[in-house]
């Protein structure tokens, strides 16, 4: 079983957090200054997901479906096999936490989206992310 400690929040990176049906999916995002450079429109967050099975019933993420929004409204959408070149699988009690990397051309935004599962019984259900802001610290405008 993997089990792995729940993420916290802090000032500048609260905790987002949605439940589907027995499926938790947690995010918290941080402002990469040290990769973005604002002067060419490049804002570089570090976002990291948690996915876990408190039913008991064994489930795959199968894909992903994600939407990104900036300050502009402008919104791009990307979809994948599994998650982080994954297709984890979560029995009863497990969790699978991984953390990548996205860009906007503004300094504030938001992002949301989906994670498709099928259960060991072979029903397919999606498990919603929860949208999450994506804002320089100390900006104080956030999502939820």
């Amino acid at each position: 079983m993997r089990r792995i400690p729940r993420r916290s929040a802090s000032r500048d990176a609260p905790v987002y957090e949605t439940r589907t049906r027995d499926i938790v999916v947690r995010v918290v995002a941080a402002f990469a200054a040290e990769q973005s450079d604002p002067e060419e429109g490049e804002y570089i967050w570090i976002y990291t997901v948690e996915i876990e099975n408190h039913g008991r019933e064994t489930v795959e993420v199968t894909s992903h479906h994600w939407t990104v929004v900036d300050a502009m409204n402008r919104s791009e959408e990307t979809s994948g096999e599994g998650v982080a070149e994954e297709q984890p699988e979560l029995k009863a009690g497990e969790a699978f936490r991984y953390s990548q990397t996205a860009t906007l051309r503004t300094g504030s935004g938001s992002m949301r989206g989906v994670f498709h599962l099928v259960t060991e019984g072979g029903e397919n259900f999606d498990a919603e992310i929860p949208e999450f802001s994506l804002h320089l610290p100390g900006a104080g405008r956030v999502v939820n």
